[in-house]
């Protein structure tokens, strides 16, 4: 099993910068394409990044590209989500999540290994 923990929710103005973090543990390796999603309430789960085990890739969803960048540091077992400008809308939980394979990277069904979530708040 892989455990997935994540950090760094909380509230901040329109316009500011927050930092996720997500911690793995378990039978986690550094080939798994880690991805974060959001779900905002009375909406469906989003997709919002995500980078391939070298982090050699990366892919955003339209919403926050330019704004937020997804990185990893393998010796650390943990992945980042840098949110920057923040608006209104990315108020959410983020939860991060694993899988094995680079294919069907946005869709949260695809992925065996999800965190329990952290709250984002963005205030005008």
């Amino acid at each position: 099993q892989v455990q997935l923990v994540e950090s760094g929710g909380g509230l901040v103005q329109a316009g500011g910068s927050l930092r996720l973090s997500c911690e793995a543990s378990g039978r986690t390796s550094s080939s798994y394409v880690m991805a974060w999603f959001r779900q905002a309430p009375g909406k469906e789960r989003e997709f919002v990044a995500a980078i391939s085990g070298s982090g050699g890739a990366t892919a955003y969803a339209d919403s926050v590209k330019g704004r937020f960048t997804i990185s990893r540091d393998n010796a650390k077992k943990t992945v980042y989500l840098q949110m920057d400008s923040l608006k209104r809308e990315d108020t959410a939980g983020y939860f991060c999540a694993a899988r094995t394979t680079w294919t069907m990277i946005t869709q949260v069904v695809g992925y065996p290994y999800r965190g329990q979530g952290t709250q984002v708040t963005v205030s005008s």
